[in-house]
């Protein structure tokens, strides 16, 4: 197997490494404090779209689309349409991207909008792509993606209540959805909702996923929620209510009934570039643990040569090493075999990597002291988008299960 990245992939990632350090690093820290003393910091401040306009200008735009779709779209919208780059060659961008939390905004390249996006690339009608994928490629509008349910244990979707029922050439809507992430935005203009369809299907054929404009009548966003007591503005995190939202039977998306099909096909590569922006954040909170292990003196001595601190930092630079290792691996089978040829490893990433981060960014806390803990310094939000990415895309004891399953019927066991 090979991990390098092709030529194209690496002079894009240095590009990438130097917008970031010269566009966004110097703003970032400001940026944060601006949001927090807004009025309303749902409204986005300026300077990202600036920011998009000069990435856009470079070329750094919608990289996260995958070759097989990335170079057509190219060809067709031009900068919109992105490099078309393996899973393998997008890992060290995504890596990147995570060190901020501005940086996947400003290349288009930020969950849930990539998923969204791969959705109507991989599954939309011609329609479909015209009127929503192509403005959210251009960043002109926003979308949220609708699945976990506060009344059911989402971690298993088949227990999922809210429904999309067809009613002649039309799917009545109806249910109620929450960590709907990005529906906070106020360019959040569609939302991807899945719902019960047909009861009587076999158990994963029973689900569909339709196409919602934000301002369809019925549609309500209940409130916002914290992650940790945090809001995360301007995309939030949103708990949607959907009472007789009739929307056209055009808008489900690939068919009714293959909700699951796309919610696989969408989540793997999703997966991917989550682990890798964690694996970017857990870099980033090291080199703020190393340079405080030095600077900070207690007791006649740096941080560093105290309480075990030097090997606690050795660990932290093994474990993102071998975390890194893991993702591109998984990278590699999705770009060789496919999401079936990945699905253990995929699942494997998904627990691994965000208990890494939290360890290693815990650690980094730990060696800030209260300081760890304010706003002074980028930790404390670090740990909840690593904490949270625990449970999103599927909890650690689901993704296990898969790895166990898949284990042992190496071994004769039944599924």
């Amino acid at each position: 197997m090979d991990f390098a990245p092709s030529a194209r992939a690496a002079e894009l990632t240095e590009a990438v490494r130097a917008f970031i350090e010269t566009e966004i690093d110097p703003i970032e820290a400001a940026y944060h404090r601006e949001v927090a003393a807004a009025d309303n910091p749902w409204q986005p401040l300026p300077v990202i779209a600036e920011l998009q306009s000069k990435a856009r200008a470079q070329g750094l735009w919608n990289l996260f689309l995958p070759a097989e779709h990335g170079d057509a779209y190219a060809d067709r919208f031009g900068t919109v349409g992105g490099k078309g780059l393996t899973n393998t060659d997008y890992a060290p961008i995504a890596e990147l991207t995570g060190r901020s939390f501005l940086a996947p905004h400003v290349f288009n390249c930020n969950a849930p909008d990539t998923g969204n996006m791969e959705v109507l690339l991989r599954y939309g009608n011609e329609d479909q792509q015209r009127e929503w994928l192509e403005p959210l490629l251009e960043a002109k509008i926003r979308s949220a993606f609708c699945m976990t349910e506060p009344g059911a244990a989402s971690s298993d979707a088949t227990n999922m209540q809210a429904t999309a029922a067809v009613d002649g050439d039309e799917v009545v809507i109806n249910g109620r959805k929450w960590w709907s992430t990005g529906v906070g935005h106020p360019d959040c203009k569609i939302l991807i909702f899945m719902g019960l369809s047909d009861p009587e299907a076999d158990r994963h054929s029973q689900h569909s996923m339709v196409l919602v404009p934000r301002d369809a009548p019925g549609v309500n966003v209940e409130r916002m929620l914290t992650t940790m007591g945090i809001e995360d503005p301007p995309h939030g995190h949103g708990e949607v209510s959907f009472t007789d939202v009739r929307v056209p039977l055009s808008n489900v998306i690939a068919g009714p009934g293959r909700a699951f099909e796309i919610a696989q096909g969408r989540l793997g590569p999703g997966r991917v570039h989550h682990c890798m922006r964690l694996i970017g954040l857990a870099e980033a909170a090291l080199e703020l643990a190393c340079q405080r292990s030095l600077d900070r003196t207690a007791f006649g001595k740096p941080l560093a040569n105290l309480g075990g601190n030097r090997e606690r930092i050795a660990d932290a630079r093994i474990a993102i090493n071998q975390a890194r290792l893991l993702v591109l691996h998984a990278a590699w089978l999705l770009d060789t075999q496919g999401p079936l040829g990945a699905y253990s490893a995929v699942s494997e990433i998904k627990v691994a990597v965000p208990n890494m981060a939290q360890q290693v960014i815990d650690m980094a806390i730990q060696l800030h002291g209260g300081g760890g803990l304010s706003e002074d310094f980028p930790l404390a939000a670090a740990w909840t988008n690593a904490r949270a990415l625990r449970l999103a895309d599927g909890p650690d004891e689901v993704h296990r299960g898969v790895v166990a399953r898949l284990e042992l019927m190496k071994y004769g066991a039944k599924r």
